[in-house]
C-alpha cells in the first residue's frame, strides 16, 4: 500500500486582491502527507498553515498567520512570506555593484529591510502544481524596488512525509545582490499559544554577527564560546534569556559554508513532543524571538500573538553582506544561477 506515503496537492481561491494593488486572484494551495498539512498562498508564497503532530497524534497548526485574505494585506510582519530581493537588512538601504551606485527605499528606520516596500512578500506570484507540491515564479523586473536586473525567481515547495522542503532559483540579466528566505513564525506548542519560553533550541553555529544600534552587523565575526549565543547545546528558551537578562534574539549565526545540505538548528517543545530540524545550504540563520509581536495583531481565530509567542529561524546570507566584502557574497551575475534549499522536519517523540 505504498501509495499512502504520497503527497496530496489541491489548490482553491483564497481571495481577490484589492485593485489598488493590481487585483488577481490569489489561490491556496493545500499539501497533504499522512503526518503534515501545509497551506502556502500565491501571494508571497506565504505559508499561512502548516499542521502537524503531536505526540498524542493530534495535529496542530504551528504557524502564525491570519485566516483571511484581508489580515495579509493589512500591515504585519512578514507571517510566512518569502522575502526578497535582499531578506534581512541593507545599511542605509545603499551599496555599489561594478562602481554603480543603488539607493534603495529606507523602510527600517535608517536601513532597507526584506526587499523594500513592496517586497516578494507582497506581490501574487504564477504557480505551477507539481506531484507533490507547488512552483512559484516571477520576474522582479530591471529597477524593482531600486535593484539592478531582471531578475527571474522560482520558489519551490515540496511534501514528503514530514519533511518541507523550500528550494529557491534565481537568474539576473545585471549583476544584483540576492538573499531570499522564508519568514515563518513557529509556536510548536501551536499558534495562538502565549509565548514560547517552554520551547528547546539549539543552533549548531561557532560564530555570530554582532550588531549595531540599527541591528545592522558591525563587521566583526565573534565566537559564541562562553557568551548567550552559544546555543550549540540545547538551552530552554525561557530559562535562558532569563538567566542572560535578554529581551530576545534577532542575529545573524554563522554557518559552515558548505553548498551541502546540513543540520543547522532544531527546535523541540517537550510538552507536546513536537520537534522540528532546519537543514539548509546557506551560510546563515537568523534566529528571532518575535521581540517585536505586541499583542496588537490578531491572527487565526482571533487570537492575539503577544511579545515572544513565536520564533523564526531564517535561512539566509549573511545580514548587509553586499556592503561587506569578508562576508560570503551576496551577488548573482547574469549566466550564473541562486540556488538555495532550505528543508524543515518536524517529527514528534
Amino acid at each position: 500500500r505504498f501509495w499512502q506515503a504520497m503527497t496530496e496537492v489541491k489548490r482553491e481561491v483564497f481571495g481577490q486582491m484589492p485593485r489598488a494593488e493590481g487585483g488577481g486572484v490569489v489561490e491556496k494551495f493545500i499539501l497533504k502527507s499522512d503526518s503534515m498539512k501545509v497551506e502556502i498562498l500565491s501571494l508571497g508564497c506565504i505559508i499561512a498553515a502548516l499542521e502537524t503532530k503531536g505526540r498524542d497524534g493530534e495535529f496542530s497548526d504551528v504557524v502564525l498567520g491570519f485566516d483571511t485574505l484581508e489580515g495579509y494585506m493589512r500591515e504585519h510582519p512578514y507571517f510566512g512570506a518569502t522575502v526578497g530581493r535582499v531578506a534581512n537588512r541593507i545599511a542605509k538601504g545603499r551599496f555599489t555593484v561594478d562602481g554603480k551606485e543603488y539607493q534603495l527605499f529606507l523602510n527600517n528606520g535608517p536601513n532597507s529591510l526584506h526587499g523594500g516596500a513592496r517586497g516578494f512578500d507582497k506581490v501574487l506570484w504564477s504557480p505551477q502544481v507539481l506531484p507533490n507540491g507547488v512552483c512559484f515564479f516571477r520576474l522582479s523586473p530591471d529597477g524593482e524596488e531600486g535593484y539592478p536586473g531582471d531578475l527571474k525567481v522560482w520558489v519551490t515547495y515540496t511534501l514528503s512525509g514530514g519533511e518541507l522542503a523550500i528550494n529557491y532559483r534565481a537568474q539576473t540579466s545585471k549583476t544584483t545582490p540576492i538573499n531570499l528566505t522564508n519568514h515563518a513564525y513557529f509556536n510548536l506548542a501551536g499558534q495562538g499559544s502565549q509565548d514560547i519560553y517552554n520551547h528547546e533550541i539549539s543552533i549548531e553555529a561557532d560564530s555570530y554577527l554582532p550588531m549595531d544600534e540599527t541591528k545592522i552587523p558591525t563587521g566583526e565575526v565573534a565566537t559564541v564560546q562562553g557568551t548567550s549565543f552559544d546555543l550549540r547545546q540545547p538551552v530552554e528558551l525561557g530559562k535562558h534569556l532569563q538567566k542572560f537578562h535578554l529581551d530576545g534574539f534577532d542575529h545573524n549565526f554563522c554557518l559552515q559554508q558548505a553548498q551541502a545540505r546540513r543540520l543547522v538548528a532544531r527546535a523541540r517543545h517537550p510538552p507536546t513532543g513536537r520537534a522540528m530540524e532546519v537543514h539548509t545550504t546557506q551560510p546563515g540563520i537568523q534566529f528571532y524571538t518575535g521581540n517585536d509581536l505586541d499583542g496588537s495583531l490578531r491572527g487565526k481565530g482571533a487570537v492575539a500573538y503577544p511579545k515572544h509567542s513565536a520564533f523564526c529561524l531564517e535561512t539566509q546570507n549573511w545580514p548587509d553582506a553586499v556592503n561587506k566584502p569578508h562576508f560570503p557574497s551576496a551577488l548573482l551575475r547574469p549566466g550564473e544561477e541562486y540556488n538555495h534549499t532550505t528543508w524543515l522536519v518536524f517529527n514528534a517523540a
